[in-house]
């Protein structure tokens, strides 16, 4: 054990305390010398803790042994809360002694377990009924918003009669992403309060503004920007009294406005709200926002290089690739700063470098992806989003794969196969995904329902056969899912007959075809979109009757000059060099002399002698003469006498 544990602190000398995935690396290491070291299985139970790897840190600290349990008992307490065992991670958290961190995981698997257990059993005491409605409902929002949704019980809202159950379950609602629904509890919520008589109007007052805080937000995040404004602009901030209202409520009217025409005043604003107390802090999901806004205001500024430093600094602790919405939100601040907020080549040219530098950062890529589809540029898009792809799949971190097959970016590689007509890669990228997310105890139902759909579509045998099994699982998880019993059926309709009783649960066919003229359909025929109907106009042939007309010969340009005369003899020297002809005249008196030593092709007289054939004895030679010899005379200085 000695040896084990001599082992492991040598290996974790060499990391860092944040580096969690070499600290898991390391434990892995020293678990193939020793596969059941209490120690090493501790830290590695910590270290995927530390990577939300709740279930794999379960497993761990479960197959550990009895020792490892008693002496991990918080991180197995906290693992069994996590993974939804509220029961155990009580019991455990119970038996730890004197630790405060073992009081937290019990009181927060404590008061949910309550709310469930008084919402089932009969009030007791007068509106005690509704006061387990309320508190129940804020703390399945509270779940929902911290990203642990797996722990509430009630997925879909009821009739609400109060309105702050409405509000809770509108709360709920918004942080699952279903806005259109959030949208319309926060209506039913805001009109039951109006219509409450036992408020006051101060108090109805104070109420009302809680709830057009969020319809605010959720206008925003429906692209409502209009309304969304309209409804900000008629919120009094002084009037709310909570200090972190009041900031939330500044941040969503300033991101309703669709064009902020002054940002320095934005920014203004912004910075010079009051200090938030200690007691009314914000919670993890509503800081990052606030944070991510701030940081936009800092671009609209121009305040590059502090965003840069910024976003760096929480990139540098938390390093890509991540699923996180909020790091990745952190990443694209941080390219755009480095663009300085510009797109088309310039942005290119400054966040290709970031690329290369963090090639695992998805957002990066997808940005980078994004600016060559919007210079046309596909073919360098493809090499990008291919070459993230393979980083990914290269990578051995099992936190790397989930990003890999994550479902936006799944989605994005599918559609852009879609695009270039890749059917085959469509196939082949649905088959890993599904293979890879199948046999997860969680997997992401719309992915596996999407992935199933696109191989149902294949020819290939084997990928029919994984769909009607994907189908089949989701049809056994959920039997009241309308898209996974179709899906099911439609899968299973032509290899079995025992597909009768999901295919009762679906619509009936008469009644999703009742609305259809099947004869108006008929006579209008095949529909056609109007690029082929445009081919078919241009492809039509010609009448039988109709004679081809002759094809008109083509005359060509006149390239005789404007001032021809066709009865004017042409220059028979039109032919020659401007300067061999007749009539050149050099200008200057330099072209002049230079010209009359020169000859046009005839003989000058006396030229016979000048090259030697005539005279006596060489007296025509023509001597050489050097070219300081001619003004020899001219040159030599006088002489003083």
């Amino acid at each position: 054990m000695a040896t084990g544990t001599q082992s492991l602190s040598a290996l974790l000398q060499k990391t860092t305390i944040d580096d969690h995935e070499e600290v898991l690396k390391a434990c892995n290491a020293s678990l193939k010398q020793s596969k059941k070291e209490s120690n090493v299985l501790h830290t590695k139970a910590v270290a995927l803790l530390k990577l939300d790897r709740y279930e794999d840190a379960l497993r761990v600290l479960e197959d550990g042994g009895e020792a490892l349990k008693s002496g991990a008992s918080l991180e197995r307490s906290y693992a069994l809360y996590k993974n939804g065992q509220l029961l155990e991670a009580n019991d455990v958290a119970k038996g730890i002694l004197d630790d405060r961190g073992a009081r937290h995981v019990e009181a927060q698997a404590v008061s949910v377990l309550l709310y469930h257990d008084l919402a089932k059993s009969h009030a007791a005491v007068d509106n005690e009924e509704n006061d387990i409605k309320i508190n129940g409902g804020a703390v399945d929002a509270q779940l929902e918003w911290g990203k642990q949704g797996n722990l509430v019980q009630r997925k879909k809202p009821t009739r609400e009669d109060l309105f702050e159950t409405a509000y809770n379950a509108a709360c709920e609602s918004i942080a699952r992403g279903d806005l259109d629904q959030g949208d319309v509890l926060l209506k039913r919520s805001r009109d039951l309060c109006n219509a409450s008589g036992d408020l006051s109007d101060e108090e109805k007052l104070a109420e009302l503004l809680l709830i057009q805080v969020q319809q605010v937000y959720v206008l925003s995040w429906q692209g409502k920007f209009a309304d969304a404004d309209r409804l900000a602009s008629q919120i009094t901030q002084k009037d709310i009294p909570d200090a972190s209202t009041q900031h939330i409520a500044l941040n969503n009217s300033v991101a309703a406005k669709t064009t902020i025409e002054n940002p320095y005043m934005a920014h203004r604003w912004l910075q010079n709200t009051k200090s938030i107390p200690e007691k009314d802090k914000f919670f993890t999901f509503q800081s990052d926002r606030i944070r991510e806004n701030d940081l936009i205001l800092d671009l609209l500024v121009s305040k590059h290089e502090g965003v840069i430093k910024s976003t760096d600094r929480t990139l540098t602790n938390h390093p890509p690739p991540s699923i996180s919405s909020h790091l990745n939100h952190i990443s694209v601040l941080n390219a755009a700063a480095h663009a300085q907020n510009q797109l088309g080549k310039f942005g290119i040219k400054h966040i290709v470098p970031l690329l290369e530098k963090r090639p695992l950062d998805v957002t990066v890529a997808m940005l980078v992806v994004q600016l060559y589809i919007l210079t046309d540029n596909r073919g360098s898009a493809a090499t990008v989003l291919e070459s993230l792809l393979k980083h990914l799949e290269s990578s051995d971190k099992t936190d790397h794969q989930d990003v890999r097959f994550a479902p936006g970016l799944v989605a994005t590689v599918v559609s852009f196969y879609s695009l270039q007509g890749r059917k085959s890669e469509v196939t082949t990228e649905f088959a890993r995904a599904a293979s890879y997310w199948r046999h997860k105890s969680k997997p992401p139902k719309s992915l596996l329902q999407a992935s199933a759909l696109g191989l149902l579509d294949s020819n290939n045998s084997e990928d029919q056969a994984t769909a009607r099994d994907i189908f089949a699982t989701l049809h056994q998880r959920d039997p009241e899912a309308k898209i996974a019993a179709a899906g099911y059926v439609a899968a299973y309709a032509l290899t079995s007959t025992s597909v009768s009783e999901q295919a009762k649960s679906l619509t009936p066919t008469s009644r999703l075809i009742s609305g259809i003229d099947v004869s108006a359909l008929e006579e209008a025929g095949v529909p056609q979109t109007k690029l082929s109907m445009d081919a078919q106009a241009a492809t039509r042939k010609r009448a039988l009757d109709e004679k081809p007309k002759p094809a008109k010969k083509r005359v060509r340009k006149s390239r005789l000059p404007k001032d021809y005369d066709p009865n004017k003899a042409p220059d028979p020297e039109r032919w020659l060099p401007l300067k061999e002809r007749s009539s050149y005249r050099p200008k200057g008196k330099k072209g002049r002399q230079k010209a009359a030593g020169l000859t046009q092709g005839g003989v000058e007289k006396g030229a016979d002698s000048a090259i030697g054939t005539g005279g006596k004895g060489g007296e025509g030679v023509i001597k050489a003469t050097g070219p300081g010899t001619a003004n020899k005379s001219k040159n030599k200085k006088k002489t003083k006498k």
